[in-house]
């Protein structure tokens, strides 16, 4: 890793260049690793907003990068040039795995295009700032978080397959971020990023059934697969708040910097500092989250809330999601905002529920090929920007039990019903 080639002319009128100087200084000078795939392929494929590529059509960067998961070859980029797609920043599909539900974070616009052809669905004005997209497991609605709202309607319900806004829903704060939904349908928990809390909305009593107290700017939720606790990842204050789903107590509060010590700088176990998304496993027995600052990825084991283990991440570490692994056991796919690459986790190789043996299963280029097929000409930051990953077929309890018998097929028994 070096820095780019820029002078800086200081007070004598001498030149310098400034990656030399810094380089010198703070040994930064540093070789990547080299890209190699699983050894194990996945199922299906995995998408990635590069929310930073830019292309010639548009002004606005971003597009959404999909990765075959047996060749571990980027297949498409989608950047909608027609309709400026702005900062690309989450996705989520709709239960039969055809339609991509996209959110253009500096925009107010929720986009729709097809999984297979890239093509332009629909483009729907939903609010400012959409950050988080999900659907509900029971009737295929479609619930986005509308980052820059101040109001405490501020997620937006969509009929299914985006066939227009059915309503919004009061969840008593503005600003909510990475929400999640209950396997069942019938919870919604969003992280209030401005008001350091998290709520919980009934879907049958169509009401915020507690708001909680978090930590300082919670960001990212994750939930278990059997709704029975969610974690909120705080931003600021490198903490998670373990929260009981039914009673909106907090249970634990994870101290993600707790091994480090800052006077000497000595790490004696796992950190994570400035945590975002964290989804919990399809099977429920560990949690991933991605740690931007410290550049850690984070594993924490659900029976004890406890970090057993850590590894490196990119610069910018960000984005998770899990996804099938062929033959059983699942990846956490791993995106970084300064990086063009993907990071493939097997959090618990053996798949013996114990995820203290973690290793990067994989380290795949978002840069694309001379068989990518592209909408638009790239001309800058190629496969930058990773944020939201999506992991087609979804593999979460609730949502894998809906899925076609296309996708169905490619999971074992264990995945199509993970916590049994």
């Amino acid at each position: 890793m070096t820095y780019p080639d820029v002078d800086v002319r200081i007070t004598d009128g001498a030149v310098v260049s400034l990656p030399a100087v810094l380089d010198a200084r703070y040994g930064n000078d540093i070789a990547l690793e080299g890209l190699f795939n699983p050894s194990i392929p996945g199922v299906g494929e995995v998408w990635v907003d590069t929310q930073f590529e830019m292309t010639s059509g548009k002004e606005k960067p971003g597009t959404a990068t999909v990765i075959n998961a047996q060749t571990w070859e980027p297949e498409r980029k989608v950047s909608l040039p027609q309709i400026e797609m702005n900062n690309p920043h989450n996705m989520w599909t709709d239960r039969d795995q055809n339609l991509i539900y996209q959110t253009q974070w500096f925009d107010s616009k929720l986009t729709v295009f097809d999984r297979t052809t890239g093509k332009l669905v629909k483009n729907i004005s939903v609010g400012e700032s959409p950050a988080h997209v999900m659907t509900r497991v029971d009737t295929d609605q479609i619930h986005v978080t509308l980052n820059g709202e101040e109001d405490n309607r501020s997620v937006v319900e969509l009929k299914p397959l985006a066939e227009g806004i059915e309503r919004e829903i009061d969840i008593g704060r503005g600003h909510p971020h990475a929400h999640w939904m209950s396997h069942d349908g019938q919870i919604m928990v969003t992280p209030n990023v401005l008001d350091s809390d998290s709520s919980i909305y009934d879907f049958d009593s169509d009401s915020v059934t507690t708001i909680t107290d978090a930590g300082s700017h919670p960001i990212a939720t994750g939930m278990m697969p059997d709704s029975s606790k969610y974690y909120v990842a705080n931003l600021l204050d490198s903490t998670m708040t373990v929260i009981e789903t039914s009673s909106g107590d907090i249970l634990d509060t994870v101290n993600l910097i707790a091994n480090y010590d800052p006077i000497s700088g000595k790490i004696i176990g796992p950190v994570g500092a400035l945590p975002i998304q964290t989804p919990v496993s399809p099977n429920g027995n560990y949690m991933v989250t991605a740690n931007t600052l410290t550049g850690t990825i984070t594993i924490l084991d659900t029976d004890t809330d406890q970090l057993v283990a850590m590894l490196p991440c990119d610069p910018g570490c960000h984005g998770v999601q899990f996804g099938a692994k062929q033959d059983g056991g699942y990846y956490a796919y791993v995106s970084s905002k300064f990086s063009n690459e993907l990071l493939v986790v097997d959090a618990d190789p053996d798949n013996d529920g114990d995820a203290s043996d973690a290793v990067i299963a994989g380290r795949i280029s978002l840069v694309s090929s001379p068989t990518t097929a592209i909408d638009d000409t790239i001309v800058g930051s190629n496969g930058m920007g990773g944020q939201g990953v999506l992991a087609i077929p979804i593999p979460y309890n609730g949502w894998v039990q809906n899925l076609p018998d296309v996708w169905k097929d490619q999971l074992t028994a264990e995945q199509q019903n993970p916590i049994q």
